[in-house]
């Protein structure tokens, strides 16, 4: 493999502690960077889309910087691209959380968890996921088995099944993750996961290396 770092950047749109982010992609391999305005993003390789808390203040703080049309034009250009938790829910059409207009890069909704009164929502924690399609960011990994972290209320339902490259079971079945084109994005946080959430990070910068 390469010694060339890619260069990355991080979205900086003025929610969230992106410490943890940023570090997590370091220790793959990855030159990190933070664009707090669009022109920021440059020529990186790659572009890291994270996210926590409220989508309504999320999507907000997108169009008041413009980062919401530098990343429907990266994405829709086909470059790499890594989306975090609101990072995925961003992407689709709508979230039923404040009635929000997502991006509308991918088709679908984001729906609220309605689960039985014994599974609490927020689903928080270590749970399995299921890769339904084996694609680079997680080879090396466990088709079935692997346990990642998860903070979120909300979960993506894509139109397209398509889409999907992994699913956890909370109470039911859900999509923790889709994959199209060059574009990844998963619902729970790989820099929490420890070893296997890094391994997803690390094979998303080798394949960079390699391929682009």
């Amino acid at each position: 493999m390469s010694g060339v770092k890619p260069d990355l950047v991080v979205i900086d749109y003025g929610m969230g502690n992106l410490r943890s982010v940023v570090k997590a992609w370091e220790y793959v391999g990855a030159n990190v960077r933070l664009a707090n305005k669009p022109e920021d993003i440059g020529d990186a390789r790659g572009l890291i889309f994270p996210g926590q808390g409220c989508i309504v203040d999320c999507m907000s703080m997108l169009r008041q910087s413009g980062f919401d049309e530098a990343i429907t034009d990266w994405v829709t250009a086909d470059k790499p691209f890594f989306g975090i938790c609101l990072g995925l829910q961003a992407l689709f059409e709508y979230s039923e959380e404040g009635e929000t207009k997502g991006l509308g890069l991918l088709p679908g909704k984001v729906l609220r968890f309605r689960l039985d009164p014994e599974y609490k929502v927020p689903h928080m924690g270590w749970n399995e996921v299921k890769f339904v399609r084996d694609l680079p960011p997680n080879t090396g990994l466990q088709l079935d088995g692997d346990q990642f972290y998860f903070v979120h209320s909300y979960h993506v339902a894509p139109s397209d099944s398509a889409l999907i490259w992994c699913e956890t079971t909370y109470g039911a079945p859900f999509v923790s993750g889709i994959a199209r084109g060059n574009c990844f994005a998963t619902q729970f946080h790989p820099e929490k996961s420890q070893a296997k959430g890094l391994q997803v990070y690390r094979n998303f910068v080798d394949w960079i290396k390699i391929n682009l």
